[in-house]
């Protein structure tokens, strides 16, 4: 397996440990609703593993996701978003928020950048 082949799996098994996480499961009750093993679905999560087409329609099933969600930016050619950029942490919480509460970390973010932006303005001035 080359480089890019890895990195396809990690993304793909982030997006699977982000919706489990989003859907309220442990890897063990994941596993029982897909008749497999929590062992596999870590493999799944780590991109270990790479399930059969069965197997991902099946997650996409149970985790009440389509597709496009796991595979649409890889299929567009963007790029995984990487580890450092957005914290695992960060997005399985941030995943767990209501919209009104999303439109809040927008908003706070939004201004947050301003702040940013206005204090780099002021000190390369």
């Amino acid at each position: 397996m080359n480089n890019q082949e890895k990195l396809l799996r990690k993304n793909i098994g982030k997006k699977i440990k982000l919706a489990r996480s989003k859907a309220e499961y442990t890897q063990e009750q994941l596993a029982e609703k897909l008749s497999l093993s929590p062992r596999y679905i870590s493999q799944l999560e780590r991109g270990i593993a790479f399930g059969s087409a069965t197997t991902i329609i099946n997650v996409c099933k149970v985790l009440n996701i389509n597709s496009d969600f796991l595979f649409n930016d890889l299929i567009n050619n963007k790029a995984p978003i990487p580890n450092d950029i957005i914290d695992d942490k960060f997005l399985e919480e941030y995943s767990k928020l209501n919209d009104y509460n999303r439109t809040v970390i927008s908003a706070f973010t939004a201004e947050l950048i301003k702040l940013q932006n206005k204090k780099e303005n002021k000190k390369n001035a």
